[in-house]
């Protein structure tokens, strides 16, 4: 029986109360909890584009030396468990559920005691909390959600604070400059709390580099203070050379496509060896190459198949278009690109395939799995405007066609627009890493054998 059934139901309903940009509820929830956040050592990890994976990053290092860790990321691509990780693995149901109780009760006794309805997200927030303080963790990879300043992860006190790429997103709430942005990502920055700053423009980086500054923080700027080279790209993965001022790791393989990676790659690397600091203490060398190496995080870049190549990746805005097209062009992938897409109605969907239409040679528009879709219609036609052969079908349609069109012509498709489109992608292809066993056929076997099926003759009585 799935004992946290109840308290995602509720979580469901809570959907209803939107967006909250503020702390004050939360902070009602954590009092009534008996304050769960206060025990935990996060690297919380706030940015536009990057901050998933460089949590992932950080987390597989952390246990490869041998450490207790959490990771709480957002959203999910198959199941709610997926946000609060414990030693490597999602929450069990068990877990959850009773996490989920003391959650529920707590927001109601913050209600009758004046206090506004939680969100979804602060009560999934506070559910991370509690489960990381029954668990006994202490140390957590701590995504934000939405901006930061105001966000329900900002009650904790970081170990580390760490911000990565900041682009255009989310302008109605975050505000709609690069500067404005970058001082709500800056509002996870903590008096004396060392920070990490990843790649990002020069006017965003002034901001985090001030605000750093202000506190009396020490600002690690990871594209100074470790070096990535790419030794070789490929759908499958990176190679990289990684050094820092205090180690020389070698040649580093990373299980994550895409050079884009390589940034995150540095800015893990810069926010563990900041940890390192804080708590005292060296990770072994081995543990950062042996944990790279195990990095587990589906849909980006994620190569599902070979025969068609297929990769799903959850890129969603314009920086993160702009990097996926690089990507595509130093991955090795012959042949034209298939484009199986869709959006929420609040992403810049035309600026997005403006930049990405001029790699791909067909392509199939889908209305993603949420209440924001954007309409497979209105994809299709964006697609059309700006030069792409596109059609609209739905998901199960669109990759049956891709890939029966990729092999034909001898080429690949790519998966992309949105983490929820990733995600169900993900499930139909039955691509999860957790739900197939290692050495298991390709799980797109049944894909193709309906295609060479369709290619024989027909049988004939004898």
């Amino acid at each position: 029986m799935d004992t946290s059934c109840g308290f995602l139901e509720a979580l469901a309903a809570r959907q209803r109360f939107g967006v909250r940009q503020g702390l004050e509820v939360m902070e009602a929830l954590m009092a009534q909890m008996g304050r769960p956040e206060s025990g935990l050592a996060p690297i919380h990890i706030a940015g536009t584009n990057g901050k998933g994976s460089v949590a992932a990053m950080t987390d597989a290092v952390l246990r490869a030396a041998g450490l207790t860790c959490g990771r709480y990321t957002s959203p999910h691509l198959q199941r709610f468990n997926e946000r609060i990780f414990v030693n490597g693995a999602a929450v069990a149901d068990a877990a959850l559920g009773e996490a989920g109780r003391a959650v529920e009760a707590a927001a109601r006794a913050a209600v009758a005691a004046g206090a506004e309805e939680p969100t979804f997200f602060e009560c999934a927030t506070a559910a991370a909390f509690e489960v990381y303080r029954r668990a006994g963790v202490r140390l957590v990879a701590l995504e934000t959600g939405l901006g930061g300043r105001l966000d329900a992860t900002n009650v904790v006190t970081p170990l580390v604070s760490v911000i990565t790429r900041i682009g255009l997103e989310h302008t109605q709430w975050l505000g709609d400059t690069l500067a404005k942005i970058a001082g709500e990502k800056a509002g996870i920055i903590k008096p004396g709390r060392p920070v990490v700053c990843g790649a990002m423009p020069d006017e965003a980086r002034a901001v985090i580099r001030r605000r750093a500054a202000d506190l009396g923080c020490r600002l690690v700027d990871a594209g100074e203070a470790v070096s990535v080279s790419a030794v070789r790209s490929r759908p499958e993965g990176l190679e990289a050379r990684v050094s820092t001022a205090s180690r020389d790791l070698g040649k580093v393989t990373l299980p994550l496509g895409g050079l884009f990676q390589c940034e995150n790659l540095a800015t893990a690397v810069a926010a563990l060896e900041a940890a390192e600091e804080a708590l005292g203490l060296r990770l072994p060398d081995a543990a950062f190459r042996e944990g790279l190496a195990g990095v587990c995080w589906p849909g980006r870049f994620q190569l599902v198949s070979r025969e068609p190549p297929v990769i799903v990746d959850g890129a969603h805005n314009p920086d993160c278009a702009a990097a996926l097209r690089v990507a595509l062009k130093k991955s090795g992938l012959r042949g034209p690109l298939g484009l199986v897409a869709g959006f929420c109605d609040d992403k810049d969907a035309g600026a997005f395939l403006k930049i990405l239409a001029p790699s791909f040679a067909r392509a199939w528009a889908v209305t993603i799995p949420s209440p924001r879709a954007l309409a497979g219609g209105a994809v299709s036609a964006l697609m059309r405007a700006h030069g792409l052969a596109a059609r609209e079908a739905e998901l199960g349609d669109a990759l049956d066609e891709a890939r029966a069109w990729a092999l034909a012509e001898g080429g690949a498709v790519v998966v992309c627009g949105s983490l929820f489109l990733a995600g169900e992608a993900l499930t139909r292809l039955h691509a999860f890493p957790w739900a197939t066993p290692a050495g298991a056929a390709d799980p797109n076997e049944a894909f193709l054998g309906r295609q060479r099926r369709a290619a024989e003759p027909p049988a004939t009585g004898g």
